[in-house]
C-alpha cells in the first residue's frame, strides 16, 4: 500500500508502516496554535480513551510550519496509549495572498495529508479538528465520530450554538444558497469539525482536485459539498457553543468572501446535475442534543458596513453594469442614500444580486476573482441590513430571519436555472 502512495516522504512511511493499521485517524491541521493546541490534544485524546477505547486510534497533526512550537505542545499533551503522526507541512502559498486566510493556509493541503495517512491505514472513520478551538470538550470526539461508526453515515457536518452575527458569510450566501440548490438544510457547511467515513475518503482522494487555490482554501465547502452532491449518507451533530482563539482569525473580508463564494459558484458548475432537477428541501438527520450554551458577544460595527457599501456604489457601478440588471443598480443606489440607523436591504434584492453574480461567473462575464470581490460592498450593505432588522431579537428570532432568507433563495431559483443555459 505504502509504495502506491509516492507524496508520502520517507520518514512518513517510517511511521506508518510501524502503526500498520488504525479504526479511527483524527487529523489537526494547525498553524501557530502554540496557546490552544493544548487543550485541543487533551480533549481530543480524552475523548478517544473514554469513548473509543478498544478503536485503535491514531492522531495526526498536520502542521503548516508553525514557528511558535505547535508540534511540540502536541507531542507533550498526547495520551501515552495513542500514537501520534506528525507531519511538518509547509505552506508555500502564503506569499500569493494579501492577508492571513481564516485558519491555517492552504487547509485543503492539510485535508489531503490527513486524508491520504488515513487511506494507508485502512481507517473506518476520519475525524478532523480545529487546533484554534477553546470551547472544544471530549464529547465533540465521540458526538462527531458515533454517527460514522455505530449508524452508518457517510459525513458528519457541525451544529454550534453561535452568537446571532457570529457566521454572517454562512448566514447570509453559504447555507440558504446551499440548501436552495441541493435540498438538503445542512446548517454549517463551512463549520470547520467534521466526521468521514473511510469510504468517503477514498471518493475525495480520488474526485477533489487538492492542488487547486479553490480546494486549498475552501476544502470546507468542497466536502460539504461533495457529499451532499455525490449522495453519501450525511448528518448533523450538535456540539454546543464554538469558541475560538480570535486573534488566530483575523483576515481580510474581502479575501475571505471571495474564497468562499468562488469555491461555491466553482462547485456549483461541478454538481450542476445534481441541483438542477431538485425543488425541495428534505431534512438532514440530527445526532445529540441542542444546548443553551452561553456565546461569546460579536461586536459589528455597523457605521463601517454601511460606509463601506456606498463606498462600492461610488467605485464599482461601471463594474456592475457589465451583469447586474438595472433595476438592481437602481435598488443599490436608493439604499446608499439611507441613513444608519435606518438602512435595511430587501432579501429578494439581495438573493437576486447573489444569483446574478453566480451566472455572471458561470458565463466568465469577467476574471473570477475580480467579479467576486465586487460582490464585497454590496454584501457589507446586505449584513448593515441584517443587523439593523435583527437588533433587537433573540438567536431563535434571528434563525427565523435566515428561514425567510433561504426560501428566498429556492423561490428565485428559477430564475437562476432560466439564465443558467
Amino acid at each position: 500500500m505504502l509504495a502506491k502512495h509516492k507524496s508520502i516522504n520517507r520518514k512518513l512511511r517510517k511511521q506508518l508502516k510501524s502503526i500498520s493499521q488504525a479504526d479511527i485517524v483524527v487529523g489537526i491541521p494547525s498553524f501557530n496554535n502554540y496557546s490552544t493546541i493544548g487543550h485541543v490534544v487533551d480533549s481530543v485524546s480524552a475523548g478517544i480513551l473514554n469513548h473509543f477505547p478498544d478503536s485503535t486510534t491514531v492522531i495526526v497533526n498536520s502542521d503548516g510550519g508553525s514557528s511558535d512550537g505547535t508540534p511540540a505542545i502536541v507531542m507533550d499533551r498526547i495520551a501515552d496509549k495513542i500514537p501520534t503522526v506528525l507531519v511538518d507541512h509547509p505552506i508555500y502559498t502564503v506569499h500569493k495572498i494579501s492577508a492571513l486566510p481564516i485558519g491555517i493556509p492552504g487547509k485543503g493541503s492539510a485535508f489531503k495529508t490527513i486524508f491520504r495517512i488515513a487511506e494507508i491505514l485502512g481507517a473506518k472513520a476520519v475525524v478532523v479538528i480545529e487546533a484554534d478551538l477553546r470551547s472544544i470538550s471530549s464529547e465533540w470526539v465521540e458526538l462527531l465520530l458515533s454517527p460514522i461508526l455505530n449508524n452508518y453515515y457517510d459525513f458528519v457536518s457541525p451544529l454550534y450554538q453561535r452568537h446571532k452575527y457570529d457566521g454572517a458569510i454562512t448566514n447570509s450566501i453559504v447555507y440558504p444558497l446551499t440548501r436552495a440548490l441541493y435540498g438538503r438544510p445542512v446548517r454549517q457547511p463551512i463549520g470547520g469539525e467534521f466526521a468521514f467515513s473511510g469510504q468517503y475518503v477514498k471518493h475525495l482522494l480520488e474526485t477533489v482536485e487538492f492542488d487547486s487555490d479553490i480546494a486549498r482554501h475552501g476544502i470546507d465547502i468542497w466536502v460539504t459539498t461533495t457529499a451532499i452532491g455525490s449522495h453519501f449518507r450525511i448528518c448533523q451533530s450538535y456540539l454546543g457553543s464554538k469558541v475560538y482563539e480570535s486573534a488566530r482569525r483575523q483576515t481580510d473580508l474581502s479575501w475571505l468572501l471571495t474564497q468562499v463564494v468562488t469555491s461555491l459558484f466553482y462547485l456549483m458548475e461541478k454538481f450542476e446535475s445534481t441541483w438542477w432537477n431538485i425543488d425541495e428541501s428534505l431534512p438532514v438527520p440530527e445526532y445529540g442534543k441542542a444546548s443553551s450554551a452561553s456565546v461569546e458577544p460579536v461586536y459589528v460595527d455597523l457605521e463601517g458596513l454601511v460606509g463601506g457599501f456606498r463606498r462600492g456604489i461610488s467605485n464599482l457601478i461601471p463594474v456592475w453594469r457589465k451583469f447586474l440588471g438595472h433595476e438592481c443598480i437602481e435598488e443599490l443606489e436608493v439604499l446608499s442614500d439611507s441613513s444608519v440607523t435606518s438602512f435595511s436591504f430587501p432579501a429578494d434584492l439581495w438573493v437576486r444580486i447573489v444569483y446574478e453574480f453566480a451566472l455572471a461567473y458561470h458565463h466568465r462575464v469577467m476574471h473570477p476573482e475580480h467579479l467576486i470581490k465586487s460582490l464585497t460592498p454590496i454584501y457589507l450593505g446586505w449584513n448593515a441590513g441584517f443587523v439593523n432588522k435583527s437588533l433587537n431579537y433573540e438567536s431563535e428570532e434571528v434563525e427565523e430571519i435566515i428561514e425567510d432568507i433561504c426560501l428566498e433563495f429556492a423561490r428565485q431559483k428559477s430564475f437562476l436555472k432560466t439564465r443558467w443555459r
